[in-house]
């Protein structure tokens, strides 16, 4: 049996959806175990190309079971929607290979309301939100004032339940924001045209998992996002609002008692973010144009252009350390193949020392990148399939980075497809077919 975590390392948008979707082969079950609708995992495969925001990017795989847990942020709408847009090419959902915790919070049109009004009211200093609703809901889960999916087979107990929460969210809505107040038939409206589609699908779904370890059924966790939008250890306040570290899935997923066997850790071979916050590395003016359009840079959910910069060796160890990374898999290495020379971000200067230690939030703002050049390779590389037909300058810029960060690079990436990837032998156990 096989507990592994799927996890980003950095800010997010490292490819983890294609990851999960190459390495399901070899799982039987799929956990998404925190965040909600606000991100995007890319998957590209023989049904076609996906931007996944709450499905679990193992869908795809037939024989697998995919199930979002309780640490999700459940949109009953936005996930009905994005299940018909992948049964419409093809791919087949039903209880069976797609299971939705009883105990996951739902996310209400509320959530979203005042995640907005929220963003205009704080105009300049905002955070840079989705606007998915993301924060409010955690916010009203944390105070015990969200509806739990299971409540949806008790319709009484359910009305009543979201009267009193709506009472009190009215008066958020009206006396702060100076916003519409909802009402029971708008609600029910929104419980009959969304809830009730994805009610087949919802269980006791820690029953389930804990039947699956019983088993020794392989089970692969997902996270959204990276180490640096973690709730506790990242760019405090420009966070989302949950865990996004591989130590929280076996509690958001549903099984606590799961012991985690492996944590591959997703890096992009530069850097990317979308949102607001402190991005020691970021480039700007041409240079930032060239890789932000040679990588297609711009966010899944959203469509905004992200921010770009070199790969920061400095933001990827803490990274590692904060997801407890056994192995890494490094993506989109054939962006770079443009380059002459390489950027890396090797340290940092805060306060006129150099560190390589990332520093705490409120010091990043006066943070200054050091960076050093590798050379490029300067040739299409995205054919190539083994170590080492890589041209020396890519193998070099892998293990540089791989002896910077202290984790093997098991996975390279070189494109999108589920195929485009490079296997490599460091000792460590490796997925090889």
């Amino acid at each position: 049996m096989s507990n592994c975590v799927i996890a980003g390392i950095n800010w997010g948008d490292e490819g983890k959806g294609r990851m999960v979707d190459l390495l399901t082969e070899k799982y039987d079950v799929v956990v998404r175990y925190q965040g909600g609708g606000n991100a995007g995992h890319t998957v590209i495969n023989e049904y076609g190309k996906f931007a996944l925001h709450l499905l679990p990017s193992g869908i795809f795989r037939e024989g697998v079971v995919n199930v979002l847990g309780n640490g999700v942020a459940l949109d009953p709408e936005n996930l009905w929607k994005e299940m018909q847009t992948v049964m419409s090419e093809g791919v087949a959902l039903t209880p069976d290979n797609l299971k939705i915790s009883d105990r996951a919070s739902l996310l209400l049109p509320w959530h979203r309301d005042l995640d907005e009004l929220e963003e205009q009211r704080l105009q300049d200093k905002k955070y840079g939100s989705t606007k998915q609703g993301i924060a409010p809901f955690y916010s009203d889960k944390y105070q015990k004032k969200t509806i739990l999916a299971g409540e949806l087979f008790y319709p009484d107990e359910l009305r009543s339940h979201i009267a009193d929460i709506m009472g009190w969210k009215n008066l958020t809505l009206t006396k702060i924001y100076g916003s519409q107040p909802y009402t029971m038939e708008s609600i029910d409206k929104w419980i009959d045209e969304f809830c009730e589609k994805i009610k087949p699908y919802i269980c006791d779904t820690g029953t389930f998992l804990k039947e699956a370890q019983a088993q020794g059924k392989n089970i692969l966790f997902e996270a959204q996002l990276g180490s640096l939008r973690d709730l506790d250890y990242g760019i405090y306040p420009y966070t989302t609002s949950s865990n996004t570290t591989a130590a929280y899935a076996p509690i958001g997923s549903g099984l606590p008692s799961a012991k985690l066997s492996d944590v591959i850790g997703v890096v992009k071979a530069y850097s990317t973010c979308v949102g607001e916050g402190p991005f020691v590395c970021e480039m700007f003016g041409e240079a930032a144009d060239k890789l932000r359009e040679a990588g297609n840079e711009y966010g899944a959910k959203t469509g905004r252009p992200r921010r770009v910069g070199p790969l920061d060796l400095v933001a990827t160890k803490y990274g590692v350390e904060v997801q407890a990374a056994t192995e890494i898999a490094l993506t989109k290495l054939d962006v770079l193949s443009y380059l002459e020379k390489i950027p890396v971000c090797t340290h940092y200067e805060v306060d006129g020392q150099l560190t390589d230690r990332f520093p705490f939030p409120a010091a990043l703002a006066g943070a200054q990148p050091v960076v050093e050049y590798l050379d490029g390779w300067q040739k299409d590389i995205s054919h190539i399939r083994q170590w080492d037909k890589l041209p020396q300058e890519a193998k070099a810029y892998v293990e540089f980075v791989e002896k910077s960060i202290g984790c093997p690079i098991t996975y390279v990436s070189v494109g999108p497809e589920r195929d485009s990837i490079i296997y490599r032998n460091t000792g460590r156990k490796n997925y090889d077919r």
